[in-house]
């Protein structure tokens, strides 16, 4: 028996002990929009990394997507790992962990360009990404859970939107700081000439401001959040035994792929001759207005899914997305480039209300499930790979069907696929 379109994030409210006042939900969602802008911010400086590697090491489209490959892959080894130690930690204990273990990462930039060595780059990416895939696998569930069930989408795309101040803020820093030193094409082939050195003092900083923000965090006193327990739950079902978080996570898996497969190649699609031919440093700012797009989206998306049904919505950004990057495809010169960017405004919303429909009604699964749809980031690793590969057989233009098929099944998943059926 189908359910109604939109079902509660848990199966009843957040249960707080008897006698208690009622947590400031406004304060602990305030001081989580710096965590959502710290791993928008980090996340979006790959698409940077990606034609400055793919210049000074010289690799092909595939071969760069490595970059990518590692950094999500962390989401597939790691995910259901962090939602296990989320359930031990908590989720501040667990915040705090991933902050410490991301600026790790960051650190480690510091030898791997020293040694100039592509694959400790990558190795360095993926313990970044460990303690990011900690971070989202804690603050998404909490964000969900923090306050009324009903308006969860909306709270959620909400601080998702600050996610998106740090994605549209990522590559005006990375092109003055790190692609400033491909000033062109032809300087970009030659890769001795290349300082494979300015990445080291932009992620020495990062690292140090991921440190302070642990620092700060834990003194902040969040909520403590327990689900009531579901009556219609024996102890038997595991999260995967529900079909909507299953097909959910198959949402996730398109949405980032997607996502990530086009920002990571704005640069180099710009800088074909028959779109705009521009330099990498030139082209790395227009990735700027790709990310703030789903900023703007997002803060839109806020008031909207209050107003609408979150399945109707996403299906319709989903199949805006398709029409843009069909228009892309088939035109040249700036409408190729705009209509490519502006990709970014239908990508907005997407994560969070396909997360929240796909966590409805899962009450003490909620962090079993979010370490699921977490593990479903590694579209973010399989989808741009095989775009590269798609580009170097074919054509960067003929590429873009991959994303084109993603966005089609989440058209699918926010018209039916969400809905929740009886075991």
């Amino acid at each position: 028996m189908a359910a109604p379109a939109f079902a509660p994030v848990v199966s009843s409210s957040p249960v707080l002990p008897a006698g208690t006042a009622a947590p400031r939900y406004a304060s602990a969602l305030s001081a989580l929009t710096v965590l959502f802008f710290s791993f928008g911010f980090i996340t979006c400086l790959n698409d940077i990394l990606i034609p400055y590697f793919k210049a000074i090491f010289q690799l092909s489209y595939a071969k760069a997507g490595l970059i990518n490959f590692c950094f999500f892959g962390a989401y597939f080894v790691m995910g259901i790992p962090a939602g296990k130690v989320v359930s031990s930690l908590g989720y501040k204990g667990s915040m705090l962990t991933g902050f410490l273990i991301a600026a790790g990462g960051c650190f480690l930039f510091y030898p791997a360009a020293e040694s100039r060595s592509y694959g400790l780059f990558l190795g360095a990416l993926f313990v970044l990404a460990t303690g990011i895939v900690l971070l989202q696998v804690a603050a998404n569930p909490y964000v969900a859970v923090l306050g009324p069930p009903e308006s969860a989408p909306s709270r959620l795309s909400l601080t998702q939107a600050f996610n998106s101040v740090g994605t549209t803020v990522a590559p005006l820093v990375g092109a003055a700081l790190i692609l400033s030193h491909l000033p062109d094409l032809d300087a970009a082939r030659a890769a001795d000439a290349i300082d494979v050195h300015a990445v080291q003092m932009p992620y020495l900083c990062i690292g140090g401001v991921l440190i302070l923000i642990s620092g700060v965090l834990s003194f902040i006193k969040l909520p403590v959040i327990t689900h009531a327990p579901d009556p219609t739950d024996d102890g038997s079902r595991r999260a995967w035994h529900y079909r909507h978080l299953v097909l959910g996570m198959v949402g996730i898996f398109a949405y980032v792929g997607a996502e990530v497969a086009i920002g990571s190649h704005i640069v180099s699609y710009l800088g074909q001759s028959d779109v705009m031919n521009m330099a990498p440093k030139l082209a790395g700012k227009k990735i700027a207005f790709y990310g703030g797009g789903a900023m703007a989206g997002r803060f839109i998306g806020a008031i909207l899914l209050n107003k609408f049904r979150a399945g109707r919505l996403l299906a319709f950004t989903g199949f805006g997305a398709i029409l843009l990057v069909v228009i892309s495809a088939s035109t040249t010169g700036e409408m190729a480039m705009w209509s490519l960017l502006a990709v970014g405004l239908m990508n907005s919303i997407m994560f969070s209300t396909i997360f929240t429909l796909a966590v409805a009604g899962l009450g003490r699964h909620t962090e079993e499930a979010s370490g699921l749809l977490n593990v479903a980031i590694v579209g973010g690793a399989v989808i741009p790979p095989l775009f590269g590969l798609l580009a170097d057989a074919s054509s960067l233009r003929l590429a873009l069907v991959l994303p084109v098929l993603c966005y089609a099944y989440i058209v699918w998943y926010g018209l039916r696929g969400h809905v929740r059926r009886t075991a």
